[in-house]
């Protein structure tokens, strides 16, 4: 048998959480000890990890003794807080937060972009946001062959992204309004039942909220490349899970529609979709549950002589958190 490392997961009753744990078995991680770690109302709690049932821990500035890889789930306060503590612990952190991403010493990664960042990390590595994840992983080589100048994005965003209570909040909704019922709203900022709305996080004083200018920001740093320009529209959609974007690219280099789909094709991480006239694209329920990005509808930008436009639908989950986090971890113990 080979090396096991101890693991922590914190913010392990959540979403992203369940799906970290789920992944670590998928992918045969070798873990040998795991921890799970969440707020004290949820200590106490046993979740099922291989087959055994484990206790949750409260999350702790003590709870990292003897850790060697901590997956953070719980949020950017608890992660300023508590992932100090787990690298002092001796741990490598990957953090699936917003708090360290453009932090300059601390590696933003995707490994099908920029895995040579993992080897400048001081004990934290961080997760970008998951709409970002889910467009670049099929934008890279694209942006590789022909250099990338301008991105103009809108996201179609599932319930998921906002954590399990907006996702039973859109089931309860449903149910409320085929009852005759006023529909309820105490997660999402709107009914997200039979509608949709153009506000995903706070919004900031230039009129974007945080997550559009997350993939602003984002995008560059993975990049390394500031004077990209990008813009973003991101939508909370009714869907429980996996997040859609409509990209629209402006490239140095002419991409004819057809070598962008033979580059797209190679590309790790990623599925072409894109048969119209046989009514398949990609789809939220297609790529609910899966690690690769679908990608079709990839046609020139009859505005712009150097355009294309592609759209694409990756699981916020997996890619966009839980999987890109454990492929951060693999990277990490060199695990091929």
């Amino acid at each position: 048998m080979g090396r096991l490392y101890n693991v922590a997961i914190a913010g392990a009753t959540g979403a992203v959480g369940a799906e970290m744990i789920r992944t670590l078995a998928e992918r045969n991680f070798p873990v040998g000890k795991i921890r799970l770690l969440a707020s004290a109302r949820s200590a106490g709690k046993r979740l099922r990890v291989g087959g055994e049932d484990v206790p949750v821990e409260e999350l702790t500035a003590g709870s990292f003794k003897g850790v060697e890889i901590a997956l953070f789930s719980a949020g950017a306060a608890r992660s300023l807080e508590f992932a100090p503590a787990a690298v002092k612990a001796g741990a490598v952190v990957v953090d699936n937060s917003s708090a360290f991403r453009m932090d300059p010493g601390v590696p933003l990664v995707v490994p099908e972009v920029n895995p040579e960042k993992i080897g400048e990390h001081k004990g934290i590595i961080a997760n970008p946001n998951c709409s970002t994840t889910i467009m670049v992983v099929p934008l890279w080589p694209l942006h590789k062959a022909a250099r990338i100048v301008r991105i103009v994005v809108a996201t179609y965003q599932a319930a998921s992204g906002a954590g399990a209570g907006a996702m039973a909040e859109l089931r309860s909704q449903i149910r409320e309004i085929g009852e005759g019922r006023k529909a309820s709203v105490s997660v999402l900022p709107q009914q997200i039942a039979y509608n949709i709305f153009p506000h995903v996080d706070v919004f900031m004083p230039n009129g974007y909220t945080k997550e559009e200018m997350k993939m602003v920001h984002e995008t560059r740093k993975i990049f390394r490349d500031d004077s990209i320009r990008v813009t973003a529209t991101c939508v909370r959609v009714p869907v429980l899970r996996a997040h859609s974007e409509a990209v629209n690219i402006e490239t140095e280099r002419k991409l004819s529609a057809d070598e962008a789909r033979l580059i797209l094709a190679k590309a790790p991480g990623v599925q072409v979709v894109d048969e119209p006239e046989r009514k398949r694209y990609p789809m939220p329920l297609q790529a609910s549950g899966r690690g690769d990005i679908l990608v079709g509808r990839i046609r020139e930008d009859i505005s712009q002589p150097r355009g294309l436009d592609i759209f694409i639908a990756g699981d916020q989950l997996m890619k966009g958190a839980a999987l890109n986090a454990v492929q951060i971890a693999e990277l990490v113990i060199g695990k091929k």
